[in-house]
């Protein structure tokens, strides 16, 4: 049988990249399928009706899958878009719930534009990729929940050191350099428009830990993405991806959450 990861990723291969959305919803979901990407409806009817205009509009499709992650029934996918020779490059980020037989019954995404590389010169999806430290799987997940917690949503950064390796924080954001002390001259400013409200969901496996969190920014709802690598108990890398949440007329679903 195959696993929740396997079939997520051969969901978003099989039928977005390889163009067979018809066929990949009937192997790869269970029952049901509930979506939580605003501009597709629920069911598999709903996804097949998205994907096969899409696949129509954009012949070359050049996906990778960069990082993939499961934590019991939740998987967590980062993948590289590629659309039409580069006219259009995307990064996405997505979540997915899995009944008993490991087949995907519900999916959360956050999908932005790809960014230029940031000052220190990483990209949103460069770095490790190796997924280790497996026995160490729920205390990293504790202390990143601990750190989203404490640091952005209560905004307790005079504790961020007991989190962040100060030494070797490698950062993906394409906005932020590396170092414990850009992320505080970033989230510590009195205008940082940026605001943490709820970690929703975290999925982790090993030394990696991605979160699905509620957010806003300059009073906007968004949808916000961080994924850290943890090290010696120490967050020592992070990528993240944010999207604002559309209004509520604009939904084919129950929302973003």
């Amino acid at each position: 049988m195959a696993s929740a990861k396997e079939n997520a990723i051969a969901l978003y291969l099989e039928g977005i990249q390889k163009g067979h959305p018809r066929e990949a919803v009937a192997a790869y979901t269970g029952e049901r399928y509930t979506q939580h990407s605003t501009g597709v409806a629920d069911g598999a009817e709903g996804f097949i009706a998205f994907f096969e205009p899409f696949i129509a509009r954009n012949p070359k499709r050049d996906f990778k899958i960069v990082r993939a992650l499961q934590d019991g029934r939740h998987v967590f996918v980062q993948c590289y878009q590629n659309i039409n020779d580069a006219e259009a490059e995307w990064l996405t980020t997505d979540f997915f719930d899995s009944d008993a037989d490991g087949k995907i019954i519900e999916h959360w995404d956050v999908i932005a534009p790809i960014k230029s590389a940031n000052p220190s010169g990483r990209t949103q999806i460069d770095g490790a990729t190796e997924i280790i430290d497996h026995d160490k799987t729920a205390a990293n997940k504790a202390l990143v929940i601990d750190f989203i917690t404490t640091c952005l949503v209560n905004r307790d950064l005079s504790r961020a050191a007991e989190f962040i390796n100060a030494e070797t924080y490698i950062q993906h954001n394409p906005d932020v350099g590396d170092g414990l002390e850009a992320f505080l001259n970033l989230y510590g400013a009195a205008d940082c428009p940026l605001a943490y409200q709820e970690c929703f969901l975290a999925v982790a496996e090993g030394n990696f830990v991605a979160t699905l969190n509620r957010a806003t920014w300059d009073g906007q709802d968004l949808c916000q993405v961080d994924l850290f690598r943890v090290e010696a108990g120490k967050i020592v890398e992070h990528w993240d991806n944010s999207e604002p949440v559309p209004p509520k007329e604009q939904w084919a679903n129950s929302g973003k959450f």
